[in-house]
């Protein structure tokens, strides 16, 4: 598995980005590559909800958010940003999460990787939730918030920590340790994930993306925006919507759009509309 970036890679992935290729391995400058990775990339399922082919390696990661124009999950938005890090100079330890663990249980452990940075502290850096805070944190129990979000960690049962989302956060939590890393895990959860008809990839199509001063989301035939004034949300009603949003708001280039479309459109009201 690709765990740093090539300093050829690197070059690429910082001009994608939007942050000079040299610099100290700081707290400033770990703040610029989590805005700019959020900022440059979209989160979505389209792979798990196609049912195309993904991978968990960020070697596949960077060759199709960079070379194929796609985002990615947590696995390939976490794992591109993880080991762009650690090719800046960062110690970087990939973390075996669990979204929505509070209401599931065990059973979650391993559906989302997140990432801890040891500076002079650790910090909790998050590109793979897709609405979570686009800066890092400190890994310890508080509040914090960021522009108009508020979020913290708290602590949950047996020794696992608690990340709470902004309050229109597609995925209201995640529980994670601050030093539990399982990659076999990990790789379970996303086998599943993308495999099985109990997975939610598999029955709801999420699209998420940063902008300055908003968040923009695609939830099935929904499109939302989350800005200081609140949610607002607009139904989509065609192929020809769905094509101009991923293409012009969240910068996809996306196979054959209607028959994302055509699938979408078999989908019933779910948890998110």
């Amino acid at each position: 598995m690709l765990t740093e970036l090539t300093p050829e890679q690197m070059d690429r992935y910082c001009a994608r980005i939007g942050v000079p290729r040299e610099g100290a391995p700081d707290l400033d400058r770990l703040a610029a590559f989590q805005r700019g990775h959020v900022h440059a990339f979209t989160w979505e399922v389209l792979d798990a909800f196609m049912g195309w082919p993904n991978a968990i390696d960020p070697a596949a990661a960077f060759d199709k958010m960079i070379d194929g124009r796609r985002g990615g999950w947590c696995y390939e938005m976490n794992g591109l940003l993880g080991a762009a890090l650690s090719g800046a100079g960062y110690q970087v330890t990939r973390l075996c999460g669990g979204v929505n663990r509070a209401a599931l249980g065990d059973l979650v452990v391993g559906n989302h990787l997140t990432l801890r940075v040891d500076l002079d502290r650790p910090w909790l850096v998050d590109g793979g939730l897709g609405d979570a805070p686009a800066r890092p944190i400190p890994l310890a129990i508080g509040d914090h918030s960021e522009d108009y979000h508020d979020f913290g960690i708290e602590a949950a049962d047996d020794g696992w920590l608690r990340f709470r989302n902004q309050r229109f956060g597609a995925a209201p939590s995640f529980d994670f340790k601050a030093d539990y890393a399982d990659e076999p895990q990990l790789a379970a959860q996303q086998a599943w994930l993308m495999a099985d008809d109990g997975s939610p990839f598999r029955s709801n199509f999420v699209v998420m993306r940063h902008f300055d001063g908003r968040i923009e989301s695609i939830v099935n035939r929904t499109r939302r925006t989350v800005t200081a004034g609140g949610m607002s949300t607009e139904a989509m009603t065609s192929a020809d919507d769905l094509a101009a949003a991923l293409g012009g708001v969240f910068g996809l280039e996306v196979p054959d759009v209607a028959a994302v479309w055509a699938k979408v459109e078999t989908l019933p009201k779910g948890e998110f509309e």
